[in-house]
């Protein structure tokens, strides 16, 4: 996409962080002071008490349970810093109880400082640094809950090029709270941070990725997604009490943006796949994906500035076509939510606002993309599976 970062080759461009302006990170320790007179997170109007930012609430009857998992392949080299190729998931599930479990923050206290840092840069008009405490921001699911017993269909999300696992909250969780289990994916590298046990990986790119490098991004990516499937069907995906809620043959994926494209390509060759949707992500790598031949969902917005390439490279491609009213490319993420909050509060202008997630009501928006995946999801891997039609039927009138 237009708006994501481009690789820096080589020792002699030196990292993406070396690039961005002087006190593009926080300061953080003792004795920091805030250099200018900003809202913050304590001073914003009705602030109170209340956090400045929160998640909206998922709709489904279940509590959700949280767990982190760290999966390495030591059949890969990662493509962007060499040595083995590492990733962090976030897995949601139908809590059996979450009384005791803390809800977990949308990011540690390291992401958050340096997504502050970034955040500014990949999209002009957020806050600046120390404006804003993303690390307040609580997810809905408890870290540890016991699961509820019972294997359910899997759903894996990729974000967009450039964004962490954690900017697809509202949704994942929403659809957990139904009766799933979603596990987030972060991509190492091209993500803007990921907190990994062996430290913090910030990501190598900036500026508009050429082909070349965007290519690169979806190789990496559909590899990330497949070794994913490969420890679900394993069962081998983090700590036992997962893996037996997992139903290996009820899988789905769902992607934005860059992830949308991943996600496609990735069921293309993976008959372990049963249903996929592409949140406006672009399917015109070669070979395009015409033939795909399971239930696909390719859902855009109207306010998209590259809305014309999304709609020429779906051409062609065979799968249910969707429309968010009055939003804009990151309306999928959770940004659909946080920005308009932002903007309420005086921490972002109108056009900064449209630019990121449309003018509609946030709210309607939410419902329509909440509403719309689930029902898709629902419709080709139940939450509940279906017993053959003559099931209740005694055993010598079943069809052979």
């Amino acid at each position: 996409m237009t708006s994501r970062r481009t690789l820096l080759q080589g020792a002699l461009l030196g990292t993406a962080t070396a690039l961005l302006p002087a006190g593009a990170y926080p300061a953080t320790g003792p004795g920091t002071k805030t250099a200018t007179a900003v809202p913050t997170a304590s001073s914003a109007p009705g602030h109170g008490r209340e956090p400045l930012l929160r998640l909206p609430a998922p709709t489904g009857p279940y509590p959700l349970g949280l767990r982190t998992v760290h999966l390495t392949d030591p059949a890969r080299t990662d493509p962007w810093v060499g040595g083995v190729r590492e990733l962090m998931l976030t897995v949601l599930y139908p809590a059996r109880s979450v009384r005791g479990f803390r809800r977990a923050p949308q990011l540690t206290p390291a992401e958050a400082g340096v997504f502050s840092g970034y955040a500014p840069h990949v999209h002009p008009g957020l806050p600046e640094p120390g404006v804003v405490d993303w690390g307040a921001v609580l997810t809905h699911g408890h870290v540890g809950a016991p699961p509820l017993p019972g294997r359910r269909p899997v759903l894996l999300y990729s974000p967009g090029g450039g964004d962490s696992r954690t900017l697809g909250t509202s949704l994942a969780e929403d659809l957990a709270s139904h009766g799933r289990v979603v596990v987030l994916v972060d991509h190492p590298g091209d993500a803007t941070q990921v907190e990994l046990p062996t430290g913090m990986r910030r990501t190598v790119l900036t500026g508009p990725p050429d082909p070349e490098t965007f290519r690169t991004m979806t190789d990496t990516r559909i590899a990330d997604l497949r070794l994913v499937v490969d420890r679900i069907v394993r069962g081998r995906l983090g700590e036992p009490p997962l893996a037996r809620i997992t139903d290996a043959a009820r899988i789905g994926m769902y992607g934005h943006s860059a992830g949308g494209t991943a996600v496609v390509y990735a069921a293309q060759g993976d008959r372990r796949v049963g249903a996929v949707a592409n949140l406006e992500g672009f399917l015109d790598r070669e070979p395009r994906p015409t033939g795909f031949d399971r239930p696909l969902l390719l859902l855009r917005t109207d306010g998209f500035a590259e809305a014309g390439r999304v709609v020429s490279s779906w051409a062609g491609v065979p799968g249910r076509r969707e429309l968010l009213a009055d939003a804009n490319h990151w309306a999928f993420t959770d940004y659909g939510s946080l920005v308009p909050r932002l903007h309420a509060l005086g921490l972002m202008t109108s056009e900064a606002r449209a630019a990121l997630v449309g003018t509609g009501d946030p709210v309607a928006t939410l419902a329509a993309l909440r509403q719309r995946t689930a029902t898709f999801f629902a419709r080709h891997l139940p939450a509940v599976r279906r017993l053959p039609a003559d099931r209740h039927l005694p055993a010598a009138r079943r069809r052979p």
